[in-house]
């Protein structure tokens, strides 16, 4: 269901100032020599690229929307003021000829400009650097058992020989950057459940061989 349209005080102004702005770009341009067709085309251009630096500047702030804002507007505020009786139309100095001859090709500069140049969020966007990978930790096996030597057969009639004692395992070596991870293992497991992790729990976490999880549960003092 299409709404009837309401009058707007803020859009009636709009439509006033635009009309006025485009009658004085009109007859400055045409004062300047620029006859028919092409003195109502000066207007359109300082509009469009009036626009253009304002729909680039809702994007991104950058120094190059306020630039080619501020040129458009001191365009559109030049004429205004110009036709306001402060320059004889009749006889316009040669200077403004000049900037009204060259206003096409600065227009179509600042066009392209703003509508090629990648956004600030755009280029911060490809410059941002990509995060580093974690540093990888080697772990090296030393609760390996040692290879039994051969058994000899026993000569016939001779003592048996008394046995060595059993020499007591390796203990593993355990990376600091294993232990720290562990350490962080058990920080959480107590900020989640509020109760210390096990010596169980651990191993369970981290999936490495008993030897190695039970020398980081004594270096963490877990039972």
């Amino acid at each position: 269901m299409n709404r009837a349209l309401r009058p707007d005080a803020v859009l009636i102004q709009a439509v006033i100032a635009g009309a006025l702005s485009f009658a004085h770009l009109h007859d400055l341009a045409a004062a300047a020599g620029q006859s028919g067709w092409k003195a109502w085309a000066y207007p359109i251009s300082v509009d469009l690229l009036l626009v253009a630096a304002w729909r680039r500047l809702r994007v991104g702030r950058d120094g190059a929307s306020w630039t080619w804002f501020a040129i458009a507007l001191a365009a559109s505020l030049g004429a205004n003021i110009a036709t306001a009786g402060l320059l004889d139309l009749g006889h316009v100095p040669a200077w403004l000829r000049i900037l009204v001859a060259g206003w096409p090709a600065l227009a179509f500069l600042g066009g392209t400009l703003l509508v090629h140049t990648p956004t600030p969020a755009t280029a911060s966007a490809e410059t941002c650097p990509e995060p580093e990978p974690a540093p990888e930790v080697q772990l090296h096996r030393t609760d390996t058992p040692p290879v039994p030597a051969p058994a000899s057969a026993p000569a016939e009639l001779a003592p048996a020989p008394a046995k060595s004692p059993t020499p007591a395992a390796p203990v593993p070596t355990v990376p600091a950057a294993l232990v720290d991870h562990a350490r962080a293992i058990a920080e959480s497991h107590r900020k989640t459940t509020g109760e210390p992790i096990t010596a169980d729990g651990l191993t369970a976490r981290l999936g490495l061989p008993a030897p190695t999880c039970q020398a980081i549960a004594a270096q963490l003092e877990l039972t």
